[in-house]
């Protein structure tokens, strides 16, 4: 990304000059390494490994942070801010665990701290959020945020591969870190979610916030089944206000084949926005990748000097609600996919029924696959509250009848539209 967002600096310096009003030199960039072969030409004496010297060096104006993680961006961004340089930063980490700091610390200097490629990549949705939809009140974000995961679920949707093999094969295309863990166990959507639930609700969520689970656990037979009753499996970030309390949570679902989100494929994002007014709302484009992440990074560089030409201040994280809280996750209502491995005998569906019946979830369908040893039933259950759910998946696992619940998954909406 940082080499990506040098050379569109260095190409099209011309261009960006006449948009923000004032050229725009790029004249230092930290590295670990200065001898390191580079995809891109820098000037002589651009380079240098003194990170802390350029954030407070008084010839520069705006400081672009690309290494990500905690430490150092969180010192070098604050030194910066206490150094009055507007920053640009596309660290999502960092604002999703301690933005409150960061932020405020620019707040304080009075610079600016500009974060669209935070997510999405180049799909700008930040700042219509903070401008374009500044006269609405925004009620739900639902979108696809992690490139990564939505490659792999493509791959297992539409050739049949297991996890396992399509985690591979995005690794061997450069679409993984050398630990997956990041996307695959979800920590990067529910970053990338704290950050739009922020936005969106003009509260503070953090990170930790975000109920968060991955899709290691999704099998070539659930793609399969939800194929089968009209549905694709997407990893689903969303986030809900709703009399004043917000919920946040990352979490494979099934999605109607029906429904935009469903069509949504390989590392491509998409974000739905629900306005109270505006309606619906789709971003749809990469959603990663260093050129369309250092897109988004040199936007973010052209609206600050035009701020500083101007006089003006762009809008920080407009976090100004105080009494927001957080709704427990075991409030939530979902529906959800159940696979349920039992024995053939009769009985067997009524004694789950009354499961659920005793939870005062029903069971919107039911089918029984198999016989003897290999009976299978699936269900899917109308909404219910993922506390009672999640009761109603243990005393499953205690009947006689029940040998195990091998799936369960959330469903979002009706295959039927």
């Amino acid at each position: 990304m940082g080499a990506a967002t040098a050379r569109i600096l260095l190409e099209h310096a011309d261009e960006l000059a006449r948009r923000a009003g004032s050229p725009i030199e790029l004249t230092r960039v930290a590295v670990r390494d200065v001898t390191k072969p580079r995809a891109v030409a820098l000037p002589a004496g651009t380079l240098t490994t003194d990170a802390h010297a350029l954030v407070t060096d008084p010839a520069i104006d705006i400081v672009v942070e690309v290494i990500g993680g905690i430490e150092p961006a969180r010192a070098l961004l604050i030194a910066a801010a206490r150094n009055k340089k507007h920053i640009v930063t596309a660290n999502k980490e960092l604002l999703a665990t301690l933005g409150k700091e960061v932020l405020g610390a620019a707040e304080t200097a009075g610079v600016d701290l500009l974060f669209e490629a935070s997510v999405a990549g180049g799909i700008p949705i930040i700042r219509p959020m903070k401008e374009s939809l500044a006269g609405d009140r925004v009620q739900r974000v639902l979108g696809i945020v992690n490139g990564t995961t939505n490659y792999i679920l493509t791959r297992m949707s539409e050739t049949g591969e297991t996890f396992a093999e399509a985690l591979g094969e995005a690794g061997a295309l450069g679409y993984t870190e050398l630990d997956p863990s990041a996307d695959v166990e979800g920590y990067d959507a529910a970053s990338k979610l704290a950050i739009l639930a922020s936005i969106a609700f003009n509260a503070r969520v953090v990170a930790g916030d975000v109920q968060r689970e991955g899709i290691t656990q999704i099998s070539v037979t659930d793609m399969q089944a939800a194929h089968e009753l009209g549905y694709e499996i997407k990893l689903l970030a969303v986030a809900e206000q709703e009399g004043g309390r917000i919920s946040a949570r990352v979490h494979p679902a099934m999605v109607p084949k029906t429904h935009p989100l469903a069509s949504v494929r390989d590392v491509f994002n998409a974000v739905f926005v629900e306005g109270e007014h505006a309606g619906e709302l789709m971003f749809l484009g990469r959603g990663a990748g260093g050129d369309p992440t250092a897109s988004a990074v040199v936007g973010d560089i052209v609206e600050v000097a035009r701020n500083m030409l101007t006089g003006a201040r762009s809008v920080g994280c407009t976090c100004y609600h105080s009494d927001a809280s957080i709704r427990p996750p075991g409030e939530v209502r979902m529906r959800y996919y159940v696979v349920l491995s039992v024995l053939d005998q009769p009985g067997v569906l009524a004694a789950v029924a009354g499961v659920f019946a005793r939870h005062t979830i029903s069971i919107s369908s039911v089918r029984q696959e198999g016989f003897g040893d290999e009976a299978t039933l699936l269900l899917i259950t109308h909404s219910g509250s993922e506390g009672r759910h999640a009761e109603i998946f243990c005393e499953l696992e205690a009947l006689p009848s029940v040998k195990a619940v091998t799936s369960k998954m959330r469903v979002i909406g009706t295959a039927e539209g």
